[in-house]
């Protein structure tokens, strides 16, 4: 019987984990699409793709034209028009779909958080008078920031941002996660760190930072979650394998 052919839309600590659960599964050909963002990604089991699909039908075109039975979108929980073409190119190209949203995280006793919806809003909140701010959105997305120039922004980041991209005042700290929360509060001190920016991306890779916050009385710029498509989803990689077998089980019988 030949193995199902899976493609996982990745970009997230989910979409490793679930290539490494499926490493030597007969019963999936796993390939891996990641964005490209990084030059030099973690290496993985299974197959890799690099770049864009062309939106929606792009995908779908692919699911079609290499005869993949699966798609899971594992996808960051913030990439809205990624996950908005999976779903759309699920249903073009009949092909299995479903969705890992993490749980975001929630607000505990002790933190400070400012709720914000859009990353423009965050660099408004920061404030007029000049702060040192942990900006921990992404390298890709810190241009709105340039509308607060009078801050000292502290960047850490897998690789170098775009010059482009960046505010006039930056430290740029190039690491790879995930960091304890030894680590993140020993980097808040070092750095001086007033006010931390993140986005409610969710998951435990990346709750150190907001661990040492709350153990600092550090205040939190929170970015809410975008609106998502309604797809079939689960909130761990766990319940994504499950899925994956019974999905497997009724594709071999078709």
């Amino acid at each position: 019987m030949k193995p199902a052919k899976l493609l996982i839309l990745g970009g997230s600590g989910e979409a490793a984990d679930l290539a490494r659960a499926l490493q030597g599964d007969a019963r999936f050909d796993v390939t891996l699409s990641l964005a490209g963002r990084t030059s030099e990604p973690v290496a993985l089991p299974g197959k890799l793709l690099t770049g864009g699909f062309g939106g929606a039908e792009g995908l779908a075109h692919v699911l079609a034209q290499e005869h993949f039975h699966l798609l899971v979108d594992a996808t960051h929980p913030f990439a809205v028009h990624m996950k908005a073409n999976a779903v759309e190119a699920g249903k073009i190209a009949g092909t299995k779909f479903l969705t890992i949203r993490r749980p975001p995280w929630v607000q505990r006793e002790g933190d400070r958080w400012i709720m914000v919806e859009s990353l423009e809003a965050a660099a408004v909140a920061i404030g007029e008078g000049p702060r040192r701010v942990f900006l921990t959105t992404g390298r890709m997305e810190l241009a709105p920031f340039r509308a607060a120039p009078q801050h000292l922004y502290i960047v850490r980041s897998v690789e170098a941002p775009s010059p482009q991209e960046l505010p006039p005042h930056v430290e740029l700290i190039t690491a790879r996660g995930p960091f304890n929360v030894a680590d993140e509060r020993a980097l808040i001190e070092t750095h001086r760190i007033e006010l931390i920016v993140t986005k409610n991306s969710g998951g435990a890779g990346a709750a150190a930072k907001l661990e040492a916050a709350r153990a600092l009385s550090l205040p939190v710029i929170m970015v809410t979650r975008p609106d998502l498509p309604e797809a079939p989803s689960v909130a761990t990689v766990a319940e994504a394998v499950v899925w994956l077998e019974r999905a497997h089980g009724s594709t071999s019988s078709a």
